[in-house]
């Protein structure tokens, strides 16, 4: 495990303020690219945010060697069910799903759980037109009907997305026949039906307002040569590297509007932003330009 440089405090008190994202590997991350950003935007020039690899088991030795100067962690994986498990408070939706990727530092010097990955799919898919009725597109069905592909750590935060935007049946589609039986308590937990649909079935699935793709690279390619795209529908495959995926060149190239992992990325960092720092609002243009241009460095 990386350790975590030392703030030295100064009269017991943290002289700047700190957060990371934490998961193994991490090298790769995008995350201290947008939340950097964010504190420059809004002034914050002591906060830093940096990247720290971790296995699940060594989590909460990590956690509970962090300093008073913490605000915050970002959990990607394999870290979002251990997250839930060490901390003293977790939001209901969290708890529901059954995972989170965000721990906050409260005042007591406890940790606050949440899960801000289903945060930014609903704003995501909102403004793709589902749930509320606003956004690029108008919603056509309410309640949605919406389809997840796969049915691992990503599809329990599509599920939350799912309920959030007023879903009642969501078409579950997965390689593992039992998979669909573990994901069953967080249907429960979160008051929607699961139809489960096999992995060989997975085209007839397609027919649905919006898909939501959280399964590996190369899982769903050969599906792109296969689907008849609805109408109105839309694509949100959670992948974003490489990209497009072969599903979501061919959702575009059928005119389905389509958006990537890297939406999400952008939109639960904001909802993880604030809660670090406890502004009402996040810079979300300086974060999104400063997302786009890691991106565009990385080739």
């Amino acid at each position: 495990m990386q350790k975590p440089e030392e703030t030295p405090p100064t009269d017991g008190k943290p002289t700047a303020r700190r957060a990371a994202v934490c998961g193994k590997p991490i090298a790769h991350s995008l995350s201290p690219f947008i939340h950097t950003a964010g504190f420059t935007a809004t002034g914050l020039l002591d906060w830093t945010y940096t990247a720290i690899e971790c296995a699940e088991s060594e989590l909460p030795d990590l956690v509970a060697g962090l300093g008073p100067e913490w605000a915050g962690l970002s959990l990607t994986m394999p870290l979002k069910e251990a997250a839930l498990r060490l901390a003293a408070s977790a939001s209901p939706l969290s708890i529901a799903v059954g995972c989170a990727n965000t721990l906050v530092r409260q005042a007591d010097g406890g940790w606050h759980a949440d899960n801000t990955d289903v945060v930014g799919m609903v704003q995501v898919l909102r403004e793709a037109g589902l749930g509320a009725g606003t956004g690029r597109h108008a919603a056509k069905v309410d309640p949605p009907r919406i389809t997840v592909l796969g049915g691992g750590g990503t599809a329990r935060a599509a599920l939350g997305a799912a309920a959030q935007l007023g879903a009642e049946t969501v078409t579950l589609v997965t390689r593992r026949p039992e998979a669909r039986e573990e994901l069953e308590p967080v249907a429960v937990a979160l008051g929607i039906t699961l139809a489960g649909v096999p992995w060989d079935a997975a085209v007839a699935a397609f027919d649905a307002d919006a898909v939501i793709a959280t399964v590996p690279k190369g899982a769903a390619d050969h599906l792109a040569a296969q689907v008849t795209w609805r109408p109105g529908s839309v694509l949100f495959d959670a992948l974003y590297d490489p990209w497009p995926t072969p599903l979501a060149a061919a959702a575009t190239a059928h005119g389905v509007p389509v958006f990537s992992g890297l939406d999400l990325l952008l939109a639960q960092a904001l909802s993880q932003f604030e809660q670090f720092t406890g502004l009402p609002e996040a810079p979300e243009e300086a974060m999104r330009k400063a997302l786009e241009e890691a991106v565009r460095n990385r080739g």
